[in-house]
């Protein structure tokens, strides 16, 4: 395993750009070292970039995943993380599960304000 990597290398690899990790850099979730004006980014702070991500992809705030990352750091440790994780993933499927009712509630009213032109343009004579 690699000691460093540049912050080239882990654009490529994730495909994210330079803005993103120096954003996670000044959010203070990565912490890679400096030599100059040079990042070096080591195998821990990889691991955490992808953490980030993984937690992006599935809808968790920078807030959330800042959480989950101190609690990582902090006793419980990863005991902790894994929990919070967890609770975090129920919440974040119930907004989603929330999210699907009130589309299909939308879908639904749709339909029937599209019905109610239709019918009412039959009425007055009018043809689709």
């Amino acid at each position: 395993m690699k000691k460093y990597y540049s912050i080239t290398e882990l654009t490529r690899e994730f495909g994210v750009s330079t803005r993103t990790l120096r954003f996670y850099e000044d959010e203070g979730l990565i912490h890679p070292e400096r030599r100059g004006r040079t990042r070096l980014y080591r195998a821990a702070d990889r691991r955490l970039l992808q953490e980030i991500l993984r937690g992006r992809r599935i809808g968790f705030t920078i807030a959330e995943i800042r959480e989950v990352i101190h609690v990582y750091k902090e006793p419980p440790g990863e005991i902790g993380q894994l929990k919070l994780m967890m609770k975090r993933i129920d919440e974040k499927r119930e907004e989603l599960r929330q999210k699907r009712r009130d589309i299909d509630e939308t879908l639904a009213e749709l339909d029937n304000a599209e019905e109610a032109c239709l019918t009412r343009l039959v009425e007055i004579g009018v043809g689709t």
